[in-house]
Order: C-alpha cells, then structure tokens, then sequence
C-alpha cells in the first residue's frame, strides 16, 4: 500500500472541482452576493463618493482568487450601482490553473468595461513581502480573504497587513467556515482521525474574530447555510467518494492509503450529527460559512 502524501496543487484542484459541483458553497455565496453585497460593497463605494466630492472616478479592489466567477459578480455589483467608474482590479493567487481560469472568464466577459485586471500569482505573504520591498503601499476600496486563511503562515499578521491596505472608508471582507459547521466539529473533536499530512489551519469564524478584536477593528458577522453531499463517500469503490475524501483530510488517495481503522474512525465522525444530516437517505454534510466584514 502506498503511503500517505499530501495532495499536489493539480490534484486539490481536482478534488476542489467534485466539492464545488456537490455542494451549495458557490450558490450561498451568490445568495450573499445578490442580499447583503450592494449594501456591504456598494454602499461604501457610495460613501466615498461623497468623500470625494460626490465624484468617484476610480475603484481599487484586491481580491485573493477563491472563484474569477465570484469576484465577476462582485464587479457586476459595482458597474450597476456606479456605471462609468474605472473598477482598477488586482488579484492574489499561488495557483496557476485559478489564474489561468480566471483569465479566460475575463477574456470571455464582453459586459465588463471601465475595468483593468492585474494578476500576482503569489502567495499572501509573498504579496505582502514584495510591497514591503518595493515600498508601494497602494490602498484598496474593497478587499476579500474568501477560503483562504486556512493556509497562511501566521494569520494575524496577515490580517493586520491587508486592513492596512484599506483606503479611507474601505472594507474587508473575510469569509470563513462558521463554528457550525460540520468542519468545525470535525476539526475540534476527531482531529485525531486526520492524517499529519493536511498542514492547514483548523479556524473557524470564532478565530478570526478573536484576531479582529484584538487588533481593536470593528466587523460584522453575517451566517449563511451552505451543504455538502457526500453520500458517495461512504461507497466502497466509489470514484467520486474518493475525490471528496481526499478534499475532505487534503490526503491523495486517502481512503486507498489510510489504515482501515483511521478511514473507518473519519467515515464515523461524518456520520455524526454535529457533521451531518440525513436527507431523502443522502448524507449532507454541514458546510456553512460566516462572512465577516471589517471597517477600515
């Protein structure tokens, strides 16, 4: 039996893409997006406007690629509540397959004028050694940190340094797994049955706000339900449980490489109601998220 590895950058991709395609993540985000954004993003756009005397020429955003799809919208937003402002867009990614992506909807999006695209394919913390180095410190309108904090070296300091980037009425917007999802209980009462291999953060909402609050910024929390259904999982053989496995501990192979007794240990946890429920006979899993949105 082969040993246990980490999943490659290709290979979470992969897994990433069976996640998306059965869960309500991306489709609570666009909730979010069509309830709470105009007012969140939109509305602070709108204050500045008044700020520089009514007239907003220019809107800098900077946005950690989690979906080109997302940050699309987030630009749509933008262009119907202020059509003829110039949307200076720039985007943080290690991920070279997520750039290339994003790049091709950005070619295919004939609607999006008055909007430049600059893309770093970096890690936060390589983003945040370069301005240092170079010395420009440019100022954002609006910043997002979606799914991303899990795999930052040091968390407070990245989130000290990017509200630093906010410009004079800005706003951050951090999204992250709510402590009631299944990911939290998962992670606070079986983390034992995970292999050492995930070298990720276990935080939910609750250790982001600890680090806001000590940090002294105001934010609000908004929780949005989202699912996963991952009834294949528990398959024997099934290729697409497998794939869900593997994002699920960041494992390849996971269920082909972990000892019987750890696979069977993790396939318990998520049966477990603090993790899941049952629906029409499918396993849901809890997936729901906390957007928090952090004042300048």
């Amino acid at each position: 039996i082969p040993s246990m590895r980490s999943l490659t950058a290709e290979e979470y991709v992969e897994a990433f893409k069976s996640f998306l395609e059965h869960s309500t993540e991306h489709q609570c985000m666009d909730e979010f997006n069509r309830e709470q954004m105009p007012t969140i993003v939109a509305g602070s756009i709108t204050r500045l406007c008044h700020h520089m005397s009514h007239k907003a020429e220019h809107v800098s955003l900077l946005l950690g690629d989690f979906g080109a799809g997302v940050d699309l919208k987030m630009i749509r937003i933008l262009q119907a509540v202020h059509p003829g402002v110039f949307i200076d867009n720039e985007i943080v990614e290690p991920n070279p397959q997520h750039v290339a992506a994003y790049k091709e909807l950005v070619n295919q999006a004939a609607d999006l004028q008055n909007v430049s695209f600059i893309w770093h394919q970096l890690t936060s913390l390589e983003y945040e050694q370069q301005v240092k180095e170079k010395g420009t410190h440019k100022k954002f309108d609006f910043i997002h940190m979606i799914q991303m904090l899990y795999r930052v070296e040091d968390i407070p300091s990245t989130i000290k340094f990017f509200h630093s980037c906010l410009d004079h009425h800005g706003k951050l917007l951090i999204i992250i797994l709510s402590d009631s999802s299944g990911w939290a209980s998962l992670w606070k009462q079986h983390r034992d049955c995970l292999p050492a291999t995930d070298s990720g953060h276990y935080i939910t909402c609750s250790g982001i706000t600890e680090v806001l609050r000590s940090l002294g910024v105001q934010h609000r929390v908004y929780e949005l339900p989202s699912g996963w259904d991952i009834t294949e999982c528990f398959s024997e053989g099934d290729a697409l449980g497998g794939r869900m496995m593997d994002f699920l501990t960041g494992t390849k192979n996971f269920l082909g490489t972990a000892p019987p007794a750890l696979r069977r240990r993790l396939q318990a946890a998520l049966r477990q109601p603090e993790c899941s429920s049952t629906r029409d006979g499918r396993v849901i899993f809890s997936n729901n998220l906390s957007m928090i949105v952090v004042e300048s």
